[in-house]
């Protein structure tokens, strides 16, 4: 069970930039930092897609609307490497079932990507673009620092991570009024967007 806190840690990161995960573990190994990475991880393919695919998340994830656009079509990207990660990282320890791993890694990895993707519609009932950089830069940096220190501290790295995601789901019940809020501007935006399209076609 000794690879269990690594398996949680990266399914937590992964549900926030799941890119950075690949990218930061890939290195780790090439690097010979750790032995827990697998070698399809450290792959110069893999890391090259991880790191142009971290460059676009680094962007898209700054502007308002276009990052819960981004967390819309990730809803299922993270979930998935959440586990697939999990699953490797089993497989090379051989200390815990690879279906084990994956359902640990995926299942955290959506519930911080719920975390995420609903602070992200929070934030964005507020037009000034300033929170979604600062959100963003935080989780990047949050995201490095954590899978970092899960290199040489697993257990502790674990229980921060957990600790993350327990405070962030309590923050997301707070912040359910101003989802809410943003749902319905969305709605009303589209209805708006349809009325005019209709009204054009009669005209």
């Amino acid at each position: 069970m000794s690879v269990l806190p690594l398996v949680f840690t990266s399914g937590w990161a992964s549900g926030i930039n799941a890119y950075a995960v690949i990218l930061l573990l890939g290195v780790f190994g090439a690097t010979g930092l750790t032995d827990e990475v697998p070698e399809s991880l450290q792959r110069t393919d893999v890391l090259i897609a991880a790191g142009v695919l971290f460059l676009c998340e680094a962007v898209a994830d700054k502007i308002p609307y276009v990052d819960s656009a981004w967390d819309a079509v990730h809803t299922v990207i993270r979930p998935v490497s959440g586990a697939v990660v999990g699953a490797l990282l089993a497989g090379q320890s051989g200390s815990l079932s690879d279906i084990t791993a994956g359902a640990v890694g995926g299942t955290t990895a959506l519930a911080s990507h719920v975390v995420k993707a609903g602070t992200r519609m929070a934030i964005n009932t507020s037009p000034e673009p300033f929170t979604n950089v600062a959100m963003s830069t935080a989780e990047d940096l949050g995201v490095g620092a954590v899978v970092t220190f899960a290199m040489f501290n697993p257990e502790a790295a674990a229980i921060i991570a957990a600790v993350l995601l327990a405070a962030g789901l309590a923050l997301l019940v707070y912040l359910w009024t101003r989802i809410r809020r943003f749902l319905r501007r969305r709605a009303q935006r589209r209805e708006e967007r349809r009325l005019a399209a209709e009204a054009r076609r009669v005209t």
